[in-house]
This record gives structure tokens, sequence and C-alpha cells, in this order.
């Protein structure tokens, strides 16, 4: 029995040196397009009616603090961007307002 699960442990490390995953994460189901867009709005922290405006607005307070030059990471302004990238593309085209 030991054997085993030393083989087991050894085939696991081998699986995730070769193919850079674990072998448990091969059985977790792909993220659907509705899981991204909660994510996304979870984390700038808007409602799913938001719109441009909330969603630009939000993206901006929150990457103020995330930026790398004000000690965020370039990680997390890369999960901003996406976010903010994606909830503005299931909204559809804002026409731009005349100038007044």
């Amino acid at each position: 029995m030991i054997k085993f699960l030393m083989l087991l442990a050894v085939l696991s490390v081998l699986c995730r040196w070769a193919l850079g995953k674990w072998p448990w994460d091969y059985l977790k189901p792909t993220p659907t397009r509705q899981q991204a867009l909660f994510k996304a709005r979870s984390l700038l922290n808007v409602s799913a009616r938001a719109d441009h405006k909330e969603i630009r607005e939000a993206h901006r307070r929150l990457s103020a603090m995330a930026h790398p030059d004000k000690g965020g990471s370039k990680a997390q302004m890369q999960e901003l961007n996406a976010a903010r990238d994606l909830l503005l593309d299931e909204l559809p085209y804002e026409t731009p307002e005349p100038p007044q």
C-alpha cells in the first residue's frame, strides 16, 4: 500500500513537471461565460445592470490602488483590465454624446 501511494505521488509530481498541471486540475470543469461575467462583476464590485460609465468608474477606482506604480502588481492590473473589457463587451455599443 505504501509503495502504491509513493508511486502515485511520484506520478503526480512528474505530471506537474511535464505538463504544468496537477492531475486533479484536469478534472475541473472549464469556466463558462456566465461564471466569467460573475467573477468580473465581483472583482469590479458592480451590479449586473451596470452601464458603461459605472464599469469605467469602478475600474478607474480600483486601478488607482492596483497599479504597479502605486504598489500593486502587473497581474492585478491585467485581471482588472480583463474584467473591464469582458463586461464592456457584453453591453451594447455606446454612442458618444455630442459635445455641449
